[in-house]
């Protein structure tokens, strides 16, 4: 590993030591102990764990395995669903052959779900915003292949109607969650759109956040000017924008691509794991 990162073997270990608060070799220890838990509990012997875990005797394993988890081996519950010992770092052994890192701090806001779907849902439209501007009128506004979902907001069978769409629901729903005038659907080109996109942006996420902070979800809202009035809850409102601008936004991908041929792999797959390692 150290000859990988280009140091000596005692530079690597005592960085590594500072920044996991574990040498490397405590670490493999307690990894590969951690994995023994797993296969034992799934009825492993005893001696292949130990050879698995690196120890040259059963005798070491014994003594190893009974310090960390107060236990002999043999004594091992079946189907051990989670065998981590105490770790600074949070690195724990996954089953089958995996790392889980734990997150610190817990309760990372910015790793709910929700949060890294609403915020990429608004980077990847502008992102799509950018590479409609480069089209011409005709390509930008040319009539494809019809799509009608949901039904009441017509079809979406352009790049200007589909990412147009998914601007224009966030606006509809804000206005209805916050009780402001709805807005007037003007303008639909890429320029107009994206400046649209950035004024929603700081109300749209202010909203949401105010109602996770009183624990909103579950209320309901009724539109007394439907016939009959129609209700509601507000955790299925967000649901709904964010699974027809999901829709709308890989429409809106599919024929860019064909469009922009030349930029077919600047135009990514819409996936938030890729989006979130970009973003560092």
């Amino acid at each position: 590993m150290a000859q990988d990162v280009h140091s000596s073997p005692f530079h690597f270990a005592r960085l590594f030591s500072r920044d996991t608060g574990e040498s490397p070799v405590a670490m493999r220890r307690r990894v590969l102990l951690e994995r023994a838990a797993w296969q034992l509990s799934r009825g492993a012997q005893v001696t292949e764990a130990a050879f698995a875990a690196g120890y040259d005797s059963v005798e070491g394993f014994t003594r190893a395995f009974g310090r960390a988890y107060g236990h002999p081996p043999s004594r091992t519950p079946a189907e051990v669903r989670s065998a981590w010992l105490p770790a600074a770092n949070g690195i724990h052994f996954h089953p089958p052959m995996a790392l889980w890192v734990e997150n610190e701090p817990k309760g990372r806001p910015d790793m709910d779900p929700t949060s890294l779907l609403l915020h990429h849902d608004l980077e990847d439209t502008r992102e799509l915003l950018g590479f409609a501007a480069e089209l011409d009128e005709q390509r930008y506004r040319r009539t494809r292949e019809s799509h009608t979902v949901p039904e009441w907001d017509g079809r979406d069978d352009s790049i200007a109607a589909a990412l147009h769409q998914v601007v224009w629901a966030k606006q509809v729903w804000l206005a209805a969650i916050d009780g402001t005038e709805m807005p007037a659907p003007h303008g639909d080109d890429p320029a107009t759109l994206l400046r649209r996109l950035d004024e929603l942006t700081p109300p749209w996420l202010a909203v949401i956040r105010e109602i996770d902070r009183r624990g909103g979800w579950g209320d309901t809202l009724i539109d007394a000017l439907c016939e009959p009035p129609e209700s509601f809850v507000l955790g299925s409102v967000i649901a709904h924008v964010l699974t027809f601008s999901a829709h709308r936004r890989q429409l809106a991908r599919g024929w860019l691509r064909t469009e922009l041929t030349d930029r077919t792999t600047d135009i990514d797959s819409g996936d938030p794991i890729l989006w979130l390692r970009k973003r560092g």
